[in-house]
């Protein structure tokens, strides 16, 4: 049931919530992942679905445990060895990156999808100056024209190197199948065999015992007996099963194989060719436009006497240059007097470079200089990245995310930055690469509440300026105020609640979504916060129906036997709870809850009727 709302209420809601772009860029269906360990399967992520549209950035929201780091790193494709994918799909641009070889995933991994994780510290190598950090991406894939190459034959690439995947897949899934059979009845048949020795031990001890007791060591032995058949005949079929699925899919695979290999070749060759094109344009286009300057240049003309004074001011520039060079040197040698020389350095340097500008056509023969050196940069950036360049753009991304002095930090360690900085060197990393998505995993977890407050603002302008999308990870739904445009709430591995920003602060439905409202400190609230019972559930072994459900007190007794569906409340807003069934209660959400939503509304209404005087 929901907070009641007046028509007005509802309708400032509709109205404040704002069309998506139409274009996903990432598609999230019915994703399932698992973790072996010891004491048996952890089912981390159960059947989530979710798009992320250009532009828009999605909060995913919930306590530890609920799934949320599991799915990112899903999309990152950076799952740790003992995970297992038992289902869905991750698509961009076209492609299933459940089913894409991990070669593959390094043309994405960092360069179109990024991502900040929670603990900047661990996430730098605390003995590599963060200028390598910041550049690697971008040297790593230097060669502009072998990037140029990969591109042309991804799609032929990506469906040879998936169908060998798919392959693989496929018959780890049987062996897997097959290898979950065996553990379950081995471990059925060591239980008996242990109520067996007991029984027998107890039999030893006790006379009388009927072959009805449950402890009879003859019906246990009989049962193991039964079970010990069972496995064999089981294992015989399943066995048989595994090898037809196995050659099944190396079938499938021979089949297909050949023809993806060729169709990979064909594109190889002509990649070749369209690649050496495209170079030989990108030199004519730098050509014409040299020669283009050179004209420019030849044609500004100085006497004799302009020559010699422009020889006489660059004589003067370099002797001005040579002698604090070593006045430099000897200063910095006994450390003093370095930002006296280095101001008188430089007023000298602007005195003398405006006495060599004044003298005629030398500005305008400058400004070509500089536009034929620009040209010759761009023609060669675009062939390769070199470290100038690489340098040149990180102390342009480490300004831009508010590092000051950048030229001075980037030959620094991360020890020597605060917390709050060392965060900044972990976007800068992420966005060197220019990624069209963006992973944020709890970036402020560890930052005090000024630095905090400083990063969110910071990846929000980031986001504006280089028109990413953004999914963003967080416990704390304050976070997701500032931050979201569409919420998706996560609970034991599943997607309670799913709508925009507006839709989950100002009309929430399900219970774990009122109790996380609920934990919010908000200084103009008179009731008390509400910290939310229990634990969240061991998904060894996940509870049957609502997995909230015993710790929700609004909980229905069909809460505890069956899994709730989605109920669609708008098109944009779906939940998962039996209160929205036609036949449950009317239950009100928790004051705190109602009081703030109100607030905001009226507040929202009073904003709403100001724009319109």
């Amino acid at each position: 049931m929901a907070v009641k709302l007046n028509n007005s209420q509802k309708e400032i809601i509709q109205n404040s919530i704002e069309k998506p772009s139409e274009e996903k860029v990432l598609e999230v269906s019915n994703l399932v992942i698992s973790f072996r360990t010891d004491n048996g399967k952890v089912q981390a992520v159960r059947g989530v679905s979710f798009d992320l549209h250009k532009g828009e950035t999605l909060c995913i929201v919930g306590e530890s445990g609920s799934g949320k780091s599991v799915t990112s790193k899903a999309i990152m494709g950076i799952l740790s060895p003992n995970a297992i994918v038992e289902g869905g799909q991750i698509i961009y641009q076209g492609e299933d990156l459940m089913q894409v070889s991990e070669e593959e995933y390094h043309r994405i991994r960092g360069h179109r999808i990024g991502m900040i994780f929670q603990d900047p510290l661990s996430s730098l190598n605390p003995i590599v100056k963060i200028g390598k950090q910041i550049t690697e991406t971008l040297l790593i894939n230097s060669n502009q024209l072998k990037n140029y190459y990969d591109e042309l034959i991804a799609n032929e690439l990506t469906a040879f190197a998936n169908a060998k995947v798919v392959r693989n897949s496929r018959i780890r899934k049987a062996n897997r199948e097959f290898d979950e059979l065996k553990d379950e009845l081995n471990k059925k048949i060591s239980a008996l065999e242990e109520e067996l020795s007991k029984a027998k031990s107890e039999a030893k001890k006790e006379a009388g015992l009927t072959r009805e007791s449950s402890s009879n060591p003859e019906a246990i032995k009989a049962e193991l007996e039964s079970v010990k058949a069972e496995k064999k005949s089981k294992l015989a079929e399943a066995s048989t099963k595994k090898k037809e699925e196995i050659a099944l899919a190396k079938e499938e695979y021979q089949q297909k194989a050949p023809g993806l290999k060729e169709a990979l070749k064909k594109k190889k060759a002509e990649a070749k060719v369209e690649t050496k094109k495209h170079a030989e344009d990108l030199k004519n286009e730098y050509e014409v436009k040299e020669k283009e300057i050179d004209a420019k240049l030849a044609s500004i003309q100085l006497n004799e006497q302009e020559q010699k004074e422009l020889n006489e001011a660059e004589k003067r520039i370099n002797q001005e240059k040579l002698a604090y060079y070593c006045l430099f040197a000897l200063n910095y040698f006994f450390n003093k007097h370095k930002q006296i020389l280095r101001a008188k350095h430089l007023a000298k340097m602007q005195q003398l470079l405006a006495e060599r500008e004044a003298i005629h056509g030398v500005k305008e023969m400058d400004a070509l200089k500089k536009e034929k050196a620009d040209a010759f940069e761009s023609y060669r950036s675009q062939i390769r990245i070199t470290k100038a360049m690489a340098k040149k753009k990180a102390l342009d991304v480490m300004r831009e995310v508010g590092i000051p002095e950048p030229e001075k930090r980037f030959k620094q360690y991360p020890f020597q930055f605060s917390g709050g900085m060392r965060q900044r060197i972990v976007i800068a990393i992420a966005l060197i690469a220019e990624p069209h998505i963006l992973i944020c995993d709890e970036p402020t977890t560890a930052l005090d509440v000024t630095i905090q407050a400083q990063i969110l603002e910071l990846i929000n302008k980031l986001k504006a300026t280089h028109q990413m999308s953004i999914i963003f990870i967080t416990h704390d739904l304050g976070v997701v105020a500032n931050m979201a445009d569409r919420v998706a709430v996560m609970y034991a591995g599943k997607i309670v609640e799913y709508g925009t920003d507006k839709e989950i602060f100002f009309d929430p439905r399900h219970p774990y979504t009122w109790a996380l409202l609920s934990s919010i400190p908000d200084i103009d609230s008179k009731e008390k916060l509400e910290a939310i019972p229990g634990t969240p559930p061991d998904m060894i072994y996940p509870p049957v129906g609502d997995a909230f459900a015993v710790r929700n007190k609004y909980a229905l007794g069909i809460d505890f036997k069956y899994e709730p569906p989605y109920f669609e409340i708008t098109p944009t807003h779906k939940v998962a709870t039996w209160l929205e069934y036609d036949g449950a209660p009317d239950v009100e959400p928790p004051k705190i809850v109602s009081e703030r939503i109100y607030k905001a509304l009226n507040d929202e209404g009073e904003l709403i009727k100001n724009e319109k005087r």
